[in-house]
């Protein structure tokens, strides 16, 4: 058998025997697990899909045929199957492909994937062009079960519904467990509802119910009474019947020559079809097939065994975990709250001591803020845990459901800042920006691991909304410098008199690095741990400033509405503009995907290169 990387894909498939598709599958299986090893990325969910990747290739022509996968974590499979294979030595690493679908990357990549539940509205959007034009081809939007929580998937269901466009809707279903026996009667009847025999049964009684005298139509209105009764306790499909889709399901994903059956079936349909796919994440590989969670989205590690090539350190991630469990044995109000993101966040432990108290309301983010205000409205101390990236999806109820009442929810705001090789979809560089304008907001950044201990620690003292976000990976320790008193104010870390360094969160580090790259120059730096974007310690930035002339402000967001946006707002202000000032952070665009420190290294944000842009700016050639 060929090499996957010698084949001409995707059109290869369409010649290819059922059993040489079979024996693709395992070629693709192994190929996956040898190259995450070496890159690491999401593994167990492109596991699960092989079999449904190389079915849609085979059944529809891409980029004709336009395939949408949700999320994008489990599209590794489709870039295998459009001519990817040979670069994915290059997974998730600068320059390299990327993770996630990108158009740029392919005609295949329909969008640039990145968060949950919005396929659906997509490939309503691909439908209703199409038809405006006039054109042919079919849209697919393959969604998972988790994604289905997010609302905007039911958004769009109404919507596609509504209006009887063709989409083809693939609901991979990887968490249900159907037996062979237990299964083969719902395949059975969705497929007898999905056959033109019978849509042209439910034409013709309809049309002879209505056609007896006088009483036709409150016939055929109780009939339909009595069918949909009927239809929601004996069918699966029911409640995507009721949106106006055809149900067909539920299919084992793991069967290739059903799957191309079914597919083949659901193109010949009229209208919006949903196709429920069952498949089990980490499918072929023992180790994801047992933890599944582990092998989601993993660091490079060892195939024969499944452990990771470098060992674990605790991470931010832990550290919040731990300590909330710590202020939870102190108030028993305390209450936990994620979005699908449990372990990931750090709450597990939390969930073990007080499972009572802890709520994963799956791929929601703007739901989980809102009931949060319920809770904080009834007395309660919610804590938010969920990823930068994810959290913007909750900016409406930030303002309108916790910040206008000024209510008490702390906000953990995980994967803050440049997270590498998951890319544009997933760095957490806005959140300065879209939390520091809400009026009422505190917002703080630890500059270690003790600190965010601290800083969890402050903000259980105060009556309003407050945001903590740290970064993903390893703690730092900074012990060596500082305190741990979280007052309100700023500190000054190391004195100087030739120019301030303000540095806020992880890039403390990074300034106090590059301190010591500046004394080699004959610069003496002044460093300062702002701790607080909103409200700012003005009074020892002000003093630091009137002392050097010269401020750098260093920062891991974007620098429109960070903190060079808030401080030099605030300087201006009080009069204050007798000094120069240079401004670090990510620019206005958005950044690749690739090593966290090859990033910063690119953009000018590491310890060596602030060096040489403070030493520029200090000796004025830039």
């Amino acid at each position: 058998m060929k090499r996957l990387q010698e084949y001409n894909f995707p059109d290869d498939l369409k010649s290819m025997s059922e059993k040489e598709l079979e024996l693709l599958s395992y070629e693709i299986r192994d190929f996956l697990i040898e190259k995450v090893a070496n890159t690491g990325g999401h593994l167990a969910s492109n596991l699960g899909v092989v079999e449904l990747a190389i079915a849609l290739h085979r059944v529809f022509n891409s980029p004709k045929d336009k395939i949408i996968w949700d999320v994008g974590h489990q599209a590794y499979v489709h870039k295998i199957l459009t001519g990817r294979a040979d670069r994915f030595d290059t997974l998730r690493t600068l320059d390299g492909i990327s993770g996630f679908p990108r158009r740029k990357e392919s005609l295949h990549d329909m969008h640039d994937s990145g968060h949950a539940s919005t396929s659906l509205s997509i490939a309503a959007g691909y439908a209703a062009a199409r038809d405006l034009s006039g054109e042919e081809g079919e849209v697919i939007a393959v969604v998972g079960d988790g994604a289905m929580t997010g609302g905007i998937a039911f958004e769009a269901l109404n919507n596609v519904g509504h209006s009887g466009s063709k989409i083809i809707v693939i609901l991979n279903d990887n968490e249900m467990s159907i037996e062979k026996n237990g299964g083969g009667l719902s395949q059975h009847l969705s497929k007898l509802r999905a056959s033109k025999a019978y849509l042209d049964f439910k034409k013709q009684l309809k049309k002879t119910l209505r056609g007896v005298p006088r009483v036709g139509d409150s016939l055929y209105s109780g009939f339909e009474h009595i069918r949909d009764a009927l239809k929601y306790a004996l069918i699966p499909g029911g409640i995507f019947e009721s949106f106006g889709f055809k149900y067909i399901g539920p299919i084992d994903g793991h069967d290739v020559h059903e799957l191309i059956e079914v597919l083949h079936l659901a193109r010949a349909l009229e209208g919006p079809v949903l196709i429920h796919v069952v498949t089990k994440k980490g499918k072929g590989y023992r180790n994801a097939e047992c933890n599944p969670s582990k092998f989601h989205g993993i660091s490079p590690f060892d195939p024969c065994t499944g452990e990771l090539r470098s060992p674990s350190k605790e991470t931010y991630s832990s550290a919040a975990g731990t300590k909330l469990v710590e202020l939870g044995k102190e108030n028993p109000k305390l209450i936990a709250i994620t979005a699908a993101m449990m372990e990931a966040t750090g709450l597990d432990p939390f969930r073990k001591a007080f499972p009572e108290r802890t709520f994963d309301v799956g791929i929601a983010e703007s739901y989980a803020v809102a009931f949060a205000s319920g809770l904080a409205l009834s007395g309660y101390r919610p804590v938010v845990a969920i990823y930068s990236t994810f959290l913007q999806r909750a900016y409406d109820q930030i303002i309108e459901d916790v910040c206008i009442p000024g209510l008490p929810v702390l906000f953990l705001i995980d994967r803050a800042g440049n997270v590498g090789n998951d890319g544009e979809t997933h760095h957490g560089v806005f959140d300065f920006s879209y939390l520091s304008h809400m009026p009422g907001m505190t917002v703080l950044a630890p500059k270690d691991g003790k600190e965010l201990g601290a800083m969890m620690d402050y903000a259980m003292t105060l009556n309003g909304p407050c945001a903590i976000r740290y970064p993903r990976g390893s703690v730092t320790d900074l012990s060596f410098v500082g305190d741990y008193k979280i007052d309100g104010g700023s500190e000054i870390l190391k004195q100087g008199k030739h120019v301030s360094l303000v540095a806020i969160g992880k890039m403390v580090k990074y300034a106090l690095e590059a301190r010591e790259q500046l004394a080699s120059y004959g610069i003496e730096a002044e460093v300062i741990n702002a701790r607080f974007l909103k409200p700012l310690d003005m009074e020892k930035i002000i003093s630091s400033v009137e002392k050097t002339g010269n401020l750098v402000t260093i920062e891991d967001n974007v620098l429109t509405g960070g903190l060079a946006s808030n401080l030099l707002l605030l300087l201006s202000e009080k009069g204050i503009n007798n000094f120069r000032h240079l401004p670090i952070g990510w620019p206005d665009q958005f950044i690749e995907h690739g090593d966290v420190e090859q990033l910063f290294k690119r953009y000018g944000l590491d310890a060596d290169s602030i060096a040489v842009k403070v030493r520029d700016f200090i000796e004025r050639k830039a």
